[in-house]
């Protein structure tokens, strides 16, 4: 277990494609899409691109935001976690910068407007982090 827990911690030191799973807010389905996550400075955040129109996942986790994180690369596990819809402009505009250059994006200031952006916590107890 220590050594899955070890190759959990060093899977989430750089962001890769992963999927989530969310409630549906008005079905109370679980609902499991593909996304990108990023870990900045040691704390993981999941974004997307720029659009007026809110994404359901983001939606979903507005009203009720435990999730399940799951590798999917060389490391698999589903990691319960919960999200902290992130909406302070000032640390929108602390955090995008990065994910921008992780995209290869120059359009900051579209992405603080328009990009949903959530932090993600684990549960701990289940993750086996320290």
């Amino acid at each position: 277990m220590e050594h899955m827990n070890d190759a959990i911690r060093a899977a989430l030191e750089r962001g890769q494609t992963i999927d989530i799973t969310t409630t549906g807010r008005r079905t109370g389905e679980p609902r499991r899409i593909e996304i990108v996550f990023h870990n900045i400075d040691g704390r993981i955040y999941i974004s997307g691109t720029p659009s007026p129109r809110k994404r359901r996942w983001l939606a979903n986790l507005e009203a009720d935001p435990h999730l399940t994180f799951h590798l999917k690369g060389r490391v698999r596990a589903d990691l319960p976690a919960t999200a902290r819809v992130i909406t302070d402009e000032a640390e929108r505009r602390a955090i995008f910068p990065h994910v921008a250059r992780n995209w290869r994006r120059n359009d900051v200031e579209t992405m603080v407007r328009y990009s949903p952006l959530i932090e993600v916590t684990f549960d701990r107890a289940r993750v086996g982090a320290a």
